[in-house]
């Protein structure tokens, strides 16, 4: 799969790592610029580019940036575009943004009104970057970690599952973008590497 990947930190690097590890044709980029991105592009094989290039050309986009700067996206770039949103909303580091504050709204939910037109699927914000990078095993492995996966879209959260499961976890349909808030930090299931039946029950037990 082409796979544009937005953001080198913590996440998007691991992903970048293990995406391109699987035989993905993956181009990076972030808010540096390609030539900060040299190493990264030296280790995994993938290409660092402009976040135009990096989307134009992706089947599927990942967005694994501070949540801030997802209004200064060009949202017209992700038109139509499978985006899968990664990010988690931190006051302390986000500011306050008055409806993620209060809760009532997902922050995927702010992130899909932002990047109008773009089918959004919320996925890998409640794993830890170096368990996504270590802890993947075979389908059917006991204890298989699960990750909840939000959309509103069937079709492309049937293709993101799909991948879930090929990087070596349990992909949990975890309902629409309005219900993500479920998977957000400070639920139960925010970091626990829990199970499928384990995600499903701490999804069922999160509250607002």
């Amino acid at each position: 799969m082409e796979i544009g990947i937005i953001g080198s930190g913590h996440i998007g690097g691991t992903l970048t790592r293990r995406l391109s590890s699987l035989g993905h044709d993956v181009t990076v980029a972030n808010s540096r610029g390609p030539e900060s991105l040299a190493d990264l592009a030296a280790e995994t094989g993938a290409r660092a580019a402009g976040l135009e290039e990096a989307v134009q050309g992706a089947e599927l986009v990942v967005i694994a940036i501070p949540l801030k700067a997802v209004p200064q996206l060009p949202a017209a770039l992700f038109d139509g575009k499978l985006v899968v949103d990664a990010n988690n909303y931190y006051a302390q580091r986000d500011g306050d943004i008055p409806e993620l504050l209060d809760r009532s709204l997902s922050s995927s939910r702010w992130t899909a009104d932002h990047l109008k037109g773009a089918r959004v699927v919320k996925v890998f914000n409640n794993i830890q970057a170096a368990h996504l990078m270590d802890n993947g095993k075979p389908a059917g492995t006991a204890g298989r970690i699960a990750l909840p996966v939000a959309g509103d879209d069937a079709d492309a959260k049937r293709i993101v599952m799909g991948l879930v499961d090929e990087l070596g976890f349990d992909p949990v349909d975890a309902g629409t973008l309005d219900e993500s808030w479920r998977q957000q930090p400070d639920t139960p299931v925010y970091g626990t590497d829990r199970d499928a039946d384990g995600v499903r029950e701490g999804l069922a037990a999160a509250r607002p």
